[in-house]
């Protein structure tokens, strides 16, 4: 497939189906697919067309604008580009290439932990633009060790993830064979690899290492993968607690986001420790099926909250509109992660500046159609009467 394919997407939808053409079958269902029966991820979608808007006319919309502070830095636009783990494998040096294009954008972009980019490599392409996305590990020396290097390479905004205490059931990686180790397994997977020549050939091999980047120093080899896996598989938390947010508050000076909370009483504790914003997220519907949509959940968490910290919304976010939703229903911001991980797929770092310039001029074509300019004037009056707090 061409490389120039992706000048013909014009949604999100658009770059999905590029992306699944483009991309080994267990890649693509590892971004793309969902936890158990996929319920929560078709809601997070599904639940903004039931979220309705109100047109104005005959209002003063010349020239929108749609700058913002999105927790304490300046962005062109209220959003940024949620941490995707091992993105690094959805195109060459994957993370680089879409930091770039979220810094030519002028919107955050978030290194997962596990990304296969290392912080230091992102942030020489952003320009120090990146956000580093922390998970708990047993070791706390590890952690302590990860947040150095942050400060080191000039990170001052921390997105800590505090809903995966395990994760949860996807059952495409089972179907596909990625979590197989054994030989069935790896014959699915080198069955899907063969399919895709273009990607071999490009990521596969010209995009080698293929490790998590981030955490080269904690393992003795860190090009053997089965070794590396085993390690963070032994390093997952499951006994983290509110009180390791206070301690990681007091180990971390800068920016602190606690990334998962979708409930209000967790967002009133997530102010109580000091966090300085939240994301209200659901991990992508990836970790309990069942659980409300995002936006389902944001008028409660944002009435709790009261303006005391600034949420952005994740999960479900496909265009400029919707955008507009979460900002009127209580938001802040919001963060994608499936749209560029597709973008980046079909087309790379110029998908992903041509996903971002998509979703600002949506963005500001539906606020001029609601008959604002500015991002100040967007409130619950935007909404359809029946819709409101």
């Amino acid at each position: 497939m061409s490389r120039a394919t992706h000048c013909l997407a014009a949604s999100c939808d658009d770059y999905r189906r590029l992306a699944e053409r483009r991309l080994p079958r267990f890649l693509f269902d590892y971004i793309d697919g969902g936890a158990g029966d996929e319920h929560t991820l078709a809601a997070n979608c599904r639940d903004f067309q039931r979220v309705h808007l109100r047109q104005r006319v005959l209002c003063d919309v010349e020239s929108p604008d749609t700058r913002c502070e999105l927790i304490g830095q300046a962005a062109s636009m209220p959003l940024a580009l949620a941490p995707l783990g091992m993105a690094g494998l959805y195109a060459r040096r994957g993370e680089a290439q879409a930091a770039r294009a979220a810094a030519v954008a002028g919107v955050p972009f978030s290194l997962s932990t596990v990304g296969i980019c290392s912080l230091a490599e992102v942030q020489a392409a952003s320009g120090k633009n990146a956000w580093f996305q922390l998970y708990m590990l047993r070791d706390r020396e590890a952690v302590q060790g990860l947040l150095q290097q942050a400060l080191a390479n000039g990170c001052d905004t921390l997105l800590f993830t505090v809903d995966l205490p395990v994760a949860g059931i996807r059952r495409r990686d089972i179907r596909n064979g990625m979590l197989d180790p054994g030989w069935r397994g790896r014959l699915a997977k080198a069955s899907q690899l063969a399919r895709r020549p273009g990607w071999l050939l490009d990521v596969g091999i010209r995009g080698k290492p293929h490790h998590f980047g981030s955490l080269t120093d904690q393992v003795a080899d860190p090009n053997d993968l089965r070794a590396f896996k085993a390690w963070l598989d032994a390093q997952f938390d499951p006994c983290v607690t509110w009180d390791d947010i206070r301690w990681l508050r007091q180990q971390w000076l800068g920016r602190l986001i606690l990334k998962g909370i979708l409930e209000p009483d967790d967002a009133l504790q997530a102010l109580d420790c000091g966090a300085d914003g939240i994301v209200l997220s659901n991990h992508g519907g990836r970790q309990l099926d069942g659980v409300s949509s995002t936006i389902r959940q944001l008028p409660a968490v944002a009435e709790a909250l009261d303006g005391r910290l600034p949420i952005l919304l994740d999960g479900g976010i496909r265009s400029g509109v919707g955008i507009l939703k979460a900002l009127a229903l209580g938001a802040q911001g919001v963060m994608i992660g499936r749209p560029w991980a597709w973008a980046l797929a079909a087309g790379g770092e110029a998908a992903v500046a041509q996903l971002l310039a998509s979703l600002q001029c949506e963005l500001a074509v539906a606020m001029a159609l609601c008959g604002v300019k500015s991002l100040a004037a967007i409130d619950g009056s935007l909404l359809a009467p029946d819709q409101r707090g």
